[in-house]
């Protein structure tokens, strides 16, 4: 790794992280619970560090607390490596007092933190993404091209870009188009991927594929000086990128493995119940390329007479004769007897409750944290520190989008149980 030059890592987690509401009403995107033990923002640290690349700077907006918090108790390294893991949040200074205003804006308004070499590359990462990716790769392809930008770009079947910034390489996979969320079938049509880049995909049946951006760019230091040059340049993905193509040498770099945008409550559901599977997509196993958190110290999970059935548990949580399927179960996680979970992620809560915490919620007449005895939940997303009564049964079946109560939510026909809720006992919501 001492022959490439410095990287530094950026990863965006600035936007409010409204298609992830509710569960950004109080956090940021990068600080939303995943897999029962991680965070989001693990998952793009986890891949620069196992690629090598310890110089990474967090631009976060809204919402900072939990993920300052989580990053801290991390993310520390001893004074050997000069590594780090530092949050830039979006402040007022006496030059401006804007918030970010793009993607592209927020790396430039943090350019004097950088100190930026033209020598040097920076890496753009986006904070909600689950995939696992060796960057150091994309560094050789970036050097060996002789390219000022490399975007990373994700096969995808071509009925399925209409939404996603897609780009046209030559055989050399330099970039020759790029077109910005097609919807034109002929458009679409043209924008297939043929030749040399085809060849690299796994898939070598006759199915139509695109290369649809990752989101994930690398630059050169000088161009992404240039880049930034103009203000009213606010966005990678729409305007700096599009811009550059004709006057900068752009490749796009094959990646054929998973990938998965979590920025809706629909796809961080369904993504956390796929590592139910028994081959996963994605795998948290993977010894030689860790996902690392915070160490919690945490006793191991402990079952008492429940039936269980594809079932993610995290360390700490407590399940009382329940039948659970298709669950992720967070940390410190509590399900009192009786109950049945199915297909539900459920975060955990950030403390145990001491005996007497639980005299206390019993003369306010308040249920513990945890899902109460007896309770069905189906279809669902728990969030942290929630507490759910006795015989309580909740579904999104039946709700119309964007249903909401007090406690529940429903966004792509999924349930959400607020942050901090308090659902009363016998509650009954949906089918």
């Amino acid at each position: 790794m001492h022959t490439l030059p410095r990287v530094i890592s950026i990863i965006m987690g600035g936007g409010r992280g409204s298609r992830l509401y509710p569960l950004t009403k109080d956090r940021c995107k990068p600080a939303v619970p995943l897999a029962g033990n991680y965070r989001l923002v693990d998952i793009p640290i986890s891949n620069c560090l196992n690629s090598g690349f310890n110089q990474i700077f967090v631009l976060t907006q809204f919402n900072t607390a939990s993920l300052h918090k989580h990053i801290q108790q991390t993310y520390k390294f001893d004074g050997f490596g000069r590594g780090f893991v530092d949050i830039l949040a979006a402040e007022q200074t006496g030059d401006k007092e804007s918030w970010y205003q793009g993607t592209a804006d927020a790396v430039r308004q943090n350019l004097h933190h950088y100190n930026l070499k033209d020598e040097d590359l920076v890496l753009i990462l986006s904070g909600d993404q689950l995939y696992r990716l060796d960057f150091a790769d994309l560094v050789r392809q970036h050097i060996e091209s002789a390219a000022d930008v490399t975007i990373a770009a994700k096969a995808m079947p071509s009925d399925q870009v209409s939404a996603l910034g897609v780009m046209r390489v030559n055989p050399d996979l330099c970039v020759s188009e790029f077109v910005e969320k097609p919807t034109d079938p002929e458009v679409i049509k043209s924008l297939v991927l043929g030749g040399n880049a085809r060849a690299r995909l796994a898939d070598q049946s006759e199915r139509p594929y695109c290369l649809a951006s990752m989101g994930i760019y690398l630059f050169s230091g000088r161009v992404m000086r240039e880049a930034l040059a103009d203000p009213a340049q606010t966005d990678f993905g729409k305007e700096v990128i599009p811009g550059l193509l004709k006057t900068k040498r752009m490749m796009g770099y094959v990646f054929d493995g998973y990938w998965e945008d979590i920025g809706t409550v629909g796809s961080f559901w369904e993504c956390n119940l796929t590592l139910t599977d028994p081959v996963p997509p994605f795998d948290f196993f993977d010894g030689a390329n860790p996902v690392y958190t915070h160490a919690r110290y945490l006793p191991t999970a402990k079952l008492n007479g429940c039936k269980a059935h594809r079932v993610l548990m995290a360390d700490g949580a407590i399940v009382d004769d329940s039948e659970i399927t298709r669950c992720v179960i967070g940390v410190r996680s509590v399900v009192r007897g009786g109950s049945r979970l199915e297909n539900v992620v459920m975060m955990g809560a950030d403390a145990f409750e001491r005996p007497h915490d639980l005299a206390k919620n019993h003369a306010l007449g308040r249920p513990d944290i945890g899902v109460g005895p007896n309770c069905v939940i189906r279809n669902a997303i728990i969030d942290k520190n929630a507490r759910i009564g006795a015989g309580c049964r909740l579904s999104p079946i039946g709700l119309p989008e964007k249903w909401e109560s007090e406690s529940l939510f429903v966004r792509d026909g999924v349930i959400v149980v607020k942050k901090g809720a308090v659902v009363p006992p016998g509650t009954v919501v949906g089918e």
